[in-house]
Order: C-alpha cells, then structure tokens, then sequence
C-alpha cells in the first residue's frame, strides 16, 4: 500500500506540471490550429530566468518567479509576432518547422548562455516528507500541487467569466466570425501566447526548484506537454488538465514495472499510441480532416 500510495501521489505531482506545460500547446492550437513546440523551450528559459535572479543576483526566489514570469511572457509575445504571425495564413508545415527552428535556437541560446552543467534553484537542504496517506510528500511538492491547482482554477475563471477570455474561446471556434463581430484578432492571438508562456514559466521554475535545470529540459517536457493534450484531446482545455495528470500517473506506475531509465519513454509510447487509436484524444472532437473525410 504505502509504494502504491507514494507512485500515486508522485504521479499527480508530476501530472500537475505537464497539465500546466500542456494548457500552452492546447490553447495555441485551439485558435491557430498549429502545434507550438517551442514552448517546452518556454518552459526551460522560466526557469533559467528565475535561477539567474535568485542564484545568479542573490534576490529572493519569489523575486526570480515573478521576473521568470514576465519574461517569458515577454518572450511568448515576441515569438508570435515575430516568428508566427508573418506565416498565419500559410501552410501548416512551415510554422511547425518554424517552431522546431525555435525550439533549437533556445536549447543552443541557453547552452551558449548557462553552459551544459546541471544547475537548481534549491538553496535549502534536501526536505523530509510528511506522511499522507501513506506517501511520503515533502512542503515543496505540496507547494507545486497548491500553485498549480490555484492557476488551473486562475485559467478556468479567466477564460469564462472576463472579456479576454470569451474573446479567446470565440476565435477558437471561428475566427473569421470572431473578426466580423468586432473582436481583435491580433491582440487576442498575442494573449493566448502570453498567458500560455505564463504558464510554462511557473511550470519552469516549479521543477527547477525541486530538480535541476539544464538546457534540454524543455525536450521532455515537450514531448509530456504534448502528449497531454492529445491525450484529453488538443485545443480542449480541460482535456488537457486530465490529459496532464492520467500522463502522470501512468508515468510514475508504470516505471514499477519496467526500469526507470524508460519513464520518458512511456510519454512517447502513449503518444504514438493515441496518434493511432484515437488522434482526436479522449474528450476532442472530430477534426476538420476527419470531418471532411
């Protein structure tokens, strides 16, 4: 009971940080219909941020996530209209290949920038964990769960109840129509790449501060990001937030029974799996080509 309890509770730790990493992707190509995947990069300079703001300059460490946070949300912004915009209305492919392009030019910038050494943002000692039923969790990984729980819930009430929000959700489902009723385009596209770099950048820092940092950490958690939100089925919100934590969980219980050096391999076994079986993911609906087919 107790190594089941403590896989599952390290599963929903873990899922809650994909389920952050993979709002991103989700709400980008809920209204651009492309797949961002630059934004595991976005992830990884949040926490290079923070680092060289708390470590690097000696400022407190909630002084580097909130520097973290805006400049990746910076970054978001710039990378969208800079990278992105210019290819709005071409082929799908060449802002996909863009988006790997930016994914390399961020992994060579931060190993240029930092050097390949594996660095952290934990200045403490290791923590000892406090039993909760029947797993070890120590304040940290409490810390990640409550922070990532409160954004989702953040996301929720933001995409629902403000203008902005209902301004995203209506260029998600039609832009052109989106256009006609006076909604700007632009400044709504740039949103969605703001909040969703936002969002990588805690996600950055919140594993930063309990792991390490290095300048390919954002491969991985592309790939789980990803994964995610094919899972709970892409451009789906709250799909994604599901897909997020049952890629967690399945993560973590199954390195008991394979080796663990394959945990990262289990995300991308999931993904193929589901490209096959079901590409729509579990709560996505047809899409446009499936449609016309």
């Amino acid at each position: 009971m107790g190594v089941t309890a403590q896989l599952i509770a390290n599963g929903i730790i873990a899922g809650s940080i994909y389920a952050l990493v993979a709002l991103g992707y989700t709400m980008v190509y809920g209204v651009l219909k492309f797949i961002n995947f630059a934004h595991g990069e976005v992830y990884m300079l949040g926490a290079y941020i923070a680092w060289v703001v708390s470590i690097g300059l000696g400022l407190n460490i909630i002084v580097g996530t909130i520097v973290a946070i805006l400049g990746c949300a910076v970054i978001g912004f710039l990378m969208e209209k800079i990278a992105y915009k210019p290819l709005r209305y071409s082929s799908r492919l060449i802002p996909l290949i863009t988006a790997i392009a930016l994914s390399l030019f961020f992994q060579s910038l931060a190993l240029l920038l930092f050097g390949a050494e594996v660095r952290t943002l934990r200045q403490s000692s290791v923590e000892s964990g406090m039993q909760i039923l029947g797993a070890s969790v120590t304040p940290t990984q409490i810390m990640i769960l409550g922070v990532s729980i409160v954004l989702m819930v953040g996301l929720h009430v933001f995409l629902k109840y403000t203008k902005m929000g209902k301004a995203m959700r209506a260029v998600a489902d039609n832009m052109q129509v989106a256009s006609v009723i006076g909604i700007n385009i632009d400044r709504t596209i740039s949103a969605v790449f703001i909040i969703g770099s936002m969002l990588a950048a805690v996600g950055g820092v919140l594993v930063g501060y309990e792991q390490n940092l290095n300048p390919t950490m954002g491969v991985s958690m592309s790939i789980k990001g990803f994964t995610a939100a094919v899972v709970g089925g892409i451009g789906n919100i709250y799909g994604a937030v599901i897909g997020g934590f049952a890629i967690g969980l399945i993560e973590n219980i199954g390195i008991w029974f394979i080796p663990s050096g394959y945990k990262d391999a289990i995300a991308f076994f999931i993904l193929v799996l589901m490209l096959v079986l079901r590409p729509q993911g579990f709560f996505g609906g047809k899409t446009e080509e499936a449609t016309r087919g």
